[in-house]
């Protein structure tokens, strides 16, 4: 017989755990945010086409490729479903690196760590994360991977706010989506650069990508992390985006 749900995820844990521990506590309850002025996309699938689909399109390569993701890396992927990029992250980080494969789904998460531990990815693991926290391990990761589901985030400025400590020096989010309203499964790009620098992100790179759906943006945390109570969120409504009552001009879309 085949292993059993909770042996599969005792495997697919151990890669990362034996090397870095969550810190007890650290997450900051949604209460304290502002909630996002803006429509939230409803999870309907954890599969928006076949993987020979994407693959034909070249779609993981080139996101990995323009995310700069290399051999030795440790790479979130949040919001993994099927494991699409959690498979092909773990070949290009390969037995050096590590990858952790994160969904707030309890039976995708244990879908998942039963294909890591079929396919054998000894260089990653599985963890549940939280609408408002994705736990991941603090000053832990060189990329941080999220494709087509920022606009599934309920909770966007706790989320994104709990996500900066993982960051190592130097590391970088990148977010793949579409250029439509985030109703439609798709994040604005001036919106989604707000809510990051509501935060404390600064936006170093957006790319045009239609081989996965529209384009590819990444962000690295910059100066100090805002307290929760001095978020304030950004407004649909406005043309440019900005967060109401203002924000660092340098961080803000024009």
């Amino acid at each position: 017989m085949g292993l059993t749900i909770a042996a599969t995820l005792t495997l697919a844990l151990a890669a990362c755990q034996s090397a870095v521990e969550l810190p007890e506590n650290r997450s900051t309850v949604s209460d304290e945010f502002p909630a996002a002025d803006r429509p939230i996309a409803t999870i309907v699938s954890n599969r928006w086409s076949t993987e020979e689909a994407r693959d034909r399109l070249n779609e993981a390569e080139m996101v990995m490729d323009r995310a700069g993701i290399a051999p030795g890396m440790t790479v979130a992927d949040i919001g993994a479903g099927e494991g699409y990029y959690t498979i092909r992250l773990a070949a290009r980080v390969g037995k050096e690196g590590r990858v952790l494969a994160q969904d707030i789904v309890e039976e995708t998460r244990d879908a998942l760590a039963e294909r890591v531990s079929r396919e054998r990815l000894q260089n990653v693991s599985v963890r549940l994360g939280l609408p408002e926290d994705p736990r991941l391990p603090a000053n832990s990761f060189d990329r941080v991977l999220m494709v087509h589901m920022y606009h599934e985030i309920s909770d966007p400025y706790a989320f994104l706010w709990n996500l900066r400590p993982s960051l190592r020096t130097g590391g970088r989010v990148i977010v793949v989506d579409a250029d439509r309203p985030t109703q439609n499964h798709g994040t604005p790009p001036a919106l989604l650069r707000c809510e990051f620098a509501a935060v404390g992100y600064r936006m170093v790179e957006m790319q045009e990508m239609e081989s996965a759906g529209g384009y590819l943006a990444a962000f690295e945390a910059a100066g100090e992390r805002p307290e929760p109570g001095a978020i304030r969120a950004c407004r649909l409504a406005q043309p440019s985006a900005t967060p109401q009552g203002g924000g660092p001009a340098g961080d803000m879309p024009g």
